[in-house]
């Protein structure tokens, strides 16, 4: 065999590579990558006396003891000398190989070991209790806990996978496992089989992993055990690239070429394929004989673009690497994605002789892919773009509208009363009722705007170049195609939305300032009766930042003591005599002075507040009647209950409790409740008011005639007493409507033997003339304001109420 076949089989492999004439001890060939290692020019090693590169007298004796034939297998570390007398570390390995019966030579393999020196010093530190397993051992070895963190590893694990200087000094998993990743050339298959070995502790592997470097790379994955149990794993590697030259690896990498599950061909120097394995065949359907002669270019030309095949041919040349994703077509036309990897395989000379491609199918994970990108940006329940695909395009609207001074609007959407629906009809049956909003939102918008659900009831509409006029259109038509009326298992109902606008560069030039003032604005809707629209206007986040302050400011007061009662007389109108008081709730602010219920209590019912605001009047307008009461007093404590504090599932005992630790006669409390509170959930109302009644506490319906007014729960709930609302009572004496609803309820309410209180009362007239309408008892301004305890006490529990008596 010549020097030039010698150099053309060495030239391929990384290490530094000199063939040494066993007798002469002269260099009869020699790589590239020795020569670059040693710092000479091409071809100047050949025939020079491998002993000039020793660079110390022990080297010298080094090369006696080869030629003696000491040993046939030699592997060292050395000092070498370059032609400029640098000297540089090394990693020798000296070989005896017989070629035939008459021919023999000394391989002698090098590695540059100056850098890697220093390197395995510090993982030495690192790794000191395990460096007699791990450094022992010719293979690559990284341990693991079972969660895959980084345990320890030896130098020939780093010097397998190149790992730089960087990684080595410091601990770092992710980046390492990402430089791993970056090696392997079937990135895809090899997380798949890692995350098969990571979910079966004890599973044993063995795998193939080719790397872009070049290196074929064999894995054993083992166990590892303590006390019995496992504890991690030991991954070993070894390069078995070098040893392809060998028959037995030839036929190790033709059995891996054969059951590779990649899809693979090689091709010659003129880029034509010459052998295709079984899998090519499964993925593509084109037969080896019907691929062999064919171009990369005849092949690709048919599955893509010639501008996608110029890129691949072009970086191929330059970089002698291509990889990236492509669509292909199979022999039957049908259309697959598909991973390809080609790597070069160059001469000494730097001429590619070979090309290998791998194929990997990537259709599934790119369905897989699609589906979950599905579910990242949309509603699962309407299908519409979800918070996260609205963010991106608002923020893509504002870029354009930014470049091109134009506009947009915001719309955001709630439906009004939903809840109900859920409550009274279930969960189910409300999905159904959004899919059909969504059909119904989706008509009134343009193809270029968008529809998005943030969850709940709460839509966003991004209309796309629209101004002020163009949203209020848009609004008007989602609340007439809204109010049209819906048709669900024959049960048919109508559903109303409020909605509020933000116009784009006015109301905000951020995301989240659009979505703030839109939703502001329909805050604002919502509070004035719903089921309209309004553009955000910048004093309602004065408001909005007023409602903040105000709940931070309740809920300190109610910490520190600052609430307090007043109480309000009630007047029988048959002996005009004080008989009990409404408990009303008062405030006053060290920053914000008396604040009015009016103001605060909505605020808190908002919040949800009013349950431990509303437990406080309870158990304080109890404990005041107990101390009434005790001197054989006869008064009676009104108390108003809040709808959320009533829904709790503890109201009850609660109750009791405050009424045990008082020692009060339940008689002397009256419960107000409301009637929106009656007819929610009316078969678990009805269980919590008959075990109110049970325990002897009076209860009456407060503004009886501005709610439902759904007469059927008066004669089913133990009620005692109805409460006329003030807006019946103001104008009285001067509305003729008004006088006919209080008569109608005070008649009601003797038919059903109850009795009647009307609040408000401010004039002797209103008083006159609800008495002539035989109402029972009356409150209001006429007779006193709410007075804290001790002017209570003072001026109603001392002295007998005159006729006309009024604070």
């Amino acid at each position: 065999m010549s020097n030039r076949q010698w150099e053309a089989l060495i030239e391929g492999m990384l290490e530094g590579v000199l063939l040494v004439d066993p007798v002469q001890l002269h260099v009869v060939a020699a790589n590239r990558a020795a020569h670059e290692l040693l710092g000479v020019t091409p071809h100047s090693l050949l025939n020079t006396p491998v002993i000039n590169l020793a660079a110390s007298p022990e080297d010298m004796f080094f090369w006696e003891d080869v030629a003696a034939g000491l040993s046939n297998n030699i592997y060292s570390e050395t000092l070498l000398r370059r032609p400029d007398d640098s000297v540089i570390h090394v990693v020798r390995r000296v070989s005896f190989v017989h070629l035939d019966k008459d021919t023999s030579l000394y391989v002698v393999a090098i590695r540059n070991h100056s850098d890697q020196r220093q390197i395995e010093t510090e993982l030495e530190k690192l790794i000191a209790e395990l460096r007699a397993t791990l450094e022992s051992t010719a293979d690559g070895i990284l341990v693991t806990d079972l969660d895959g963190e980084i345990r320890s590893y030896n130098h020939l694990f780093a010097k397998l996978w190149d790992l730089p200087e960087a990684l080595l000094t410091e601990r770092n998993d992710i980046a390492i496992y990402a430089w791993m990743d970056n090696c392997i050339v079937d990135a895809s298959n090899y997380h798949e089989r890692l995350s098969e070995i990571r979910r079966s502790p004890l599973m044993e592997a063995n795998d193939l992993l080719v790397l872009h470097s070049g290196k074929i790379l064999e894995r054993v994955t083992l166990p590892q055990y303590a006390r019995g149990r496992p504890i991690g794993r030991v991954f070993s590697f070894r390069d078995i690239s070098e040893k392809l030259a060998d028959q037995a690896r030839l036929q190790l990498a033709s059995k891996v070429f054969e059951a590779s599950t990649d899809a693979i061909f090689i091709t010659d120097h003129y880029q034509k394929i010459i052998t295709t394995n079984p899998s090519f065949e499964r993925l593509t359907q084109y037969t080896e004989a019907e691929m062999i002669g064919q171009t990369i270019s005849d092949f690709l030309l048919n599955q893509g673009s010639s501008e996608v095949l110029k890129r691949v041919l072009n970086e191929l040349t330059e970089y002698g690497f291509w990889e990236g994703e492509i669509w292909n077509r199979r022999k039957d036309g049908h259309a697959y994605l598909c991973m390809i990897s080609l790597v070069c395989l160059q001469n000494e000379l730097g001429y590619t002789v070979n090309i290998i491609g791998f194929f990997k199918d990537l259709t599934e994970n790119y369905n897989a892919k699609q589906k979950i990108e599905e579910l990242a940006f949309s509603d699962a329940l309407t299908g519409l773009p979800n918070r996260l695909l609205l963010e991106e395009r608002i923020n893509q609207a504002i870029t354009h509208a930014s470049r091109d001074n134009g506009e947009f609007a915001l719309l955001f959407l709630d439906l009004d009363n939903f809840k109900q629906i859920n409550d009274s009809l279930g969960h189910p049956f409300g999905d159904r009722v959004l899919i059909e909003v969504t059909e119904r939102l989706k008509k009134c918008i343009r193809q270029v705007d968008t529809a998005a659900r943030l969850g709940g009831d709460e839509f966003v509409l991004l209309l796309h170049q629209a101004n002020a006029s163009g949203a209020e259109i848009c609004a008007r038509r989602v609340l007439a195609d809204l109010a049209a009326s819906f048709c669900l298992d024959g049960i048919p109902f109508s559903v109303t939305c409020s909605i509020g606008i933000a116009l784009y560069p006015t109301d905000g030039q951020t995301m989240e300032d659009l979505i703030k003032n839109a939703d502001s604005a329909m805050y604002h809707v919502k509070e004035r009766g719903r089921s309209d629209f309004r553009f955000y206007q910048r004093q309602m986040n004065i408001g909005l930042l007023s409602r903040m302050k105000i709940d931070h400011a309740m809920r300190q007061a109610l910490e520190h003591q600052e609430f307090r009662l007043h109480y309000q007389p009630l007047v029988d109108l048959q002996t005009q005599q004080v008989f009990g008081a409404e408990a009303l709730l008062r405030w006053h602010d060290p920053e914000l002075g008396e604040v009015s219920p009016a103001k605060f209590i909505p605020i808190a019912e908002e919040t949800g507040l009013i349950i431990a605001l509303g437990n406080w009047v309870m158990h304080t307008a109890i404990t005041q009647a107990a101390a009434w009461n005790k001197d054989g007093r006869q008064i009676r404590i009104s108390v108003n209950v809040s709808a959320l504090q009533f829904q709790q599932p503890n109201f009850v005992d609660s109750l009791a409790n405050a009424l045990d630790d008082a020692h009060l006669d339940p008689s002397f409390i009256e419960l107000e409740l409301t009637e929106s509170i009656l007819i929610r959930d009316i078969d678990e109302t009805l269980k919590k008011l008959n075990a109110i009644a049970k325990l002897g506490v009076r209860m009456a319906v407060d503004d009886f005639g501005t709610g439902y007014s759904s007469l059927s729960y008066l004669k089913r709930f133990p009620i005692n007493k109805l409460k006329i609302d003030r807006s019946f009572v103001m104008n009285l004496t001067k509305d003729e409507s008004d006088v006919a609803i209080v008569t109608a309820i005070i008649s009601l309410a003797h038919a059903l033997k109850l009795k009647v209180i009307a609040e408000g009362v401010e004039t002797e007239e209103q008083k006159d003339l609800l008495s002539s309408l035989y109402c029972n008892e009356i409150q209001g301004f006429l007779i006193s304001r709410a007075l804290n305890p001790h002017d209570f006490e003072t001026q109603f529990l001392q002295s007998t109420l005159k006729d006309g008596n009024r604070a």
